[in-house]
């Protein structure tokens, strides 16, 4: 699938300001986190496929939409919104493509109801010391791909993801800090109008 082989890539370690040691987070708290907020933003660092990375904006308004808007000159972005994910290339003038948001890993997280504990849906929950890991898929539809969540704890924060798609693409996106809170705009999360927004 396209879609993630363009949003998400290998594994590449990223110097965070971490604690020395922390317990593993259970799989409850870690739902918890998420339920929690409703909107954030913040900055990303996005490791591709083909090892090129990029940078950019996020915006999340759970359930259901998030954005990624990239840093000039890239005028690509990427956004699910009205059970859709849509990714609009810079280098394309054909219109953006798109997939139903329930057959891509990130429907996790913006689930109305995130249930880690739920049967099928965690296959890894591990701790090096220092962050809990987990890796997720849609428990009735595996072959969707999955997605590997990076926590730090005290507080627990959401530090990066890692989407392997149905291909066995792979793509890494690392947070920074994320603002909880605060009013987003719905036309951010609009695929409609921003397709009228680019037409020439």
């Amino acid at each position: 699938m396209k879609l993630l082989r363009t949003l998400m890539a290998p594994v590449l370690l990223m110097a965070l300001a971490l604690p020395a040691s922390a317990q593993k987070v259970s799989l409850s708290e870690l739902s918890k986190y998420l339920n929690n907020f409703t909107t954030a933003t913040g900055e990303f660092t996005q490791i591709n496929a083909d090892g090129t990375i990029s940078t950019g904006q996020i915006y999340i308004h759970r359930p259901g939409r998030i954005r990624f808007e990239y840093n000039k000159p890239d005028d690509s972005l990427v956004i699910a919104g009205g059970g859709q994910v849509a990714i609009f290339d810079s280098k394309s003038n054909t219109g953006p493509e798109q997939y139903p948001l329930r057959r891509t890993p990130l429907s996790i997280i913006l689930a109305r109801t995130v249930d880690f504990n739920r049967s099928g849906m965690i296959t890894g929950h591990k701790s090096d010391g220092i962050t809990t890991t987990i890796r997720a898929q849609d428990p009735e539809h595996p072959e969707y791909g999955h997605i590997e969540l990076v926590f730090t704890s005290s507080p627990v924060e959401l530090r990066q993801w890692i989407i392997t798609d149905d291909a066995g693409s792979q793509t890494t996106v690392v947070l920074g800090a994320l603002k909880k809170g605060g009013n987003l705009r719905s036309s951010l999360f609009n695929i409609p109008a921003e397709i009228n927004r680019r037409k020439p």
